[in-house]
């Protein structure tokens, strides 16, 4: 009897240790996909605050840009044009502001500014509509407004900086207005405000880009379509590697065989076999090349695919390579919708990058005749204080993925600043803006 008794106490013992073995792991689970729930619950939280910042910091970038533009307008339909982007960018701003946990800051004064800048630029529109022309106390207060955007747009881009290199945690910036935070996590928001201490009284009544890839290609209409190995074919002579492969194929508006192998991608469509575009991948040492050299490289490459009666355009230096963008030609008038792309490594001159798309999507023979406006006349539509240093014609692509045949005015004005202004060479309409931005990373515009 004392025998069984022993066994039964450890049976009960084994059965007391599997039951608290198995509690303990269940727990412990339990505990574990809690901790994952949160963790993934906090890992949302924190992607949706950074889009908000970096849409925020868009914004407000877009905001000094198209200010700063329309210090030099001189026409009623560019300054509506503007005012609708400064008013979908301001809502753009305030929506993403609304979005972080930051209400406790009362950003009173940046809301303001966000407001009025839409309703300003808008009643400025109106008074051209009418006919009339800004008092020099409108024209200060768009310098004014501009002057604040770029010192909000700087104080942004310097946020999201200590954001990326961990000196302000989104984590915290839910407790931001809570003085035991550090004082990181606040200083780039309340500096917003502090910024206001001059703002006007404001008295009223209330990129050519990737869209050009929109339409039908024009170069593949009437076109035979390929076959692969023709398209193969196509594509190690133009990156001059053999080891290609068969990776896929694109659809969408320009269907196109695609080739690889471990360090290039080529593309090539089915209608009409063109080369449509290139990347390849590999580290850039010590680079030895500018951009003149690079340039003449991107030429040479052009020459020997063929690709005549094209005009470089601007170019941006980024991680040792520097890209090209060329535009189409014909009879001396710059066609900047037919846009071809050339990236040239600095460190041995070869080519990384290639892009067409532009050029196969818009590229076709145009009936461009005299212009209506001669080019004095066209001068004259721009605004005082503006020095003209170079002009030509040319075609440049709208919103709507129409074409208008510009005057291309290459300007100055007082304080140094470059500018490109487009004037209707038809109609004398102001269509485009763009400010240029020249250092020792490229050329380009805004």
């Amino acid at each position: 009897m004392r025998r069984s008794t022993i066994t039964m106490t450890k049976r009960c013992f084994v059965r007391i240790i599997s039951f608290s073995i198995a509690l303990i792991l269940a727990l412990g689970l339990m505990a574990l996909e809690q901790r994952g729930k949160a963790a993934n619950g906090e890992l949302m939280m924190q992607n949706t605050y950074m889009r908000a910042v970096e849409d925020l910091s868009l914004s407000l970038e877009n905001i000094k840009t198209t200010l700063n533009k329309g210090l030099y307008t001189n026409s009623a339909s560019m300054m509506n044009q503007l005012s609708g982007k400064l008013w979908s960018e301001a809502a753009n701003a305030k929506a993403a502001l609304s979005q972080l946990p930051i209400e406790e800051l009362k950003l009173e004064q940046t809301y303001k500014f966000l407001s009025q800048v839409g309703n300003y630029s808008q009643s400025l529109s109106k008074k051209f509509g009418s006919g009339e022309t800004l008092t020099e106390e409108e024209k200060n207060n768009l310098k004014t407004l501009y002057g604040y955007a770029e010192d909000l747009s700087g104080k942004m881009w310097n946020v999201e900086k200590k954001i990326e290199d961990g000196s302000i945690s989104l984590r915290e910036l839910s407790g931001a207005a809570n003085a035991k935070q550090p004082q990181t996590v606040t200083e780039g928001f309340t500096d917003f405000e502090e910024g206001f201490s001059d703002y006007p009284t404001l008295i009223y009544d209330g990129p050519f880009s990737d869209h050009i890839l929109e339409r039908e290609p024009l170069m593949l209409k009437g076109q035979n379509e390929v076959t692969q190995e023709q398209a193969l074919r196509k594509a190690v002579s133009a990156c001059g590697e053999e080891n290609l492969s068969v990776s896929g194929e694109e659809g969408g508006k320009m269907p196109s065989f695609v080739f690889e192998n471990e360090n290039t991608t080529v593309s090539v469509t089915k209608q009409g076999g063109f080369f449509s575009y290139m990347l390849k991948y590999r580290p850039i040492e010590n680079p030895q090349l500018g951009a003149t050299d690079a340039l003449k490289r991107a030429e040479k490459y052009l020459d020997a695919l063929g690709v005549d009666e094209v005009e470089e355009t601007y170019y941006e230096i980024n991680n040792g390579i520097c890209i090209y963008n060329f535009a189409g030609e014909q009879d001396d008038v710059v066609l900047y919708t037919d846009l071809i792309k050339v990236g040239v490594a600095l460190d041995n001159g070869e080519i990384m990058s290639f892009d067409a798309r532009g050029y196969i999507t818009n590229h076709t023979p145009r009936k461009l005749g005299k212009p209506s406006l001669s080019e004095e006349d066209a001068e004259k539509r721009l605004s005082k204080g503006l020095t003209v240093f170079e002009d030509n014609l040319c075609v440049i692509p709208t919103g709507g993925l129409n074409e208008r045949y510009c005057y291309e005015f290459y300007c100055v004005d007082g304080e140094g600043r470059q500018l490109l202004i487009y004037i209707n060479a038809d109609t004398g309409e102001e269509e485009q803006i763009l400010l240029l931005k020249i250092g020792s990373n490229g050329r380009l515009t805004v």
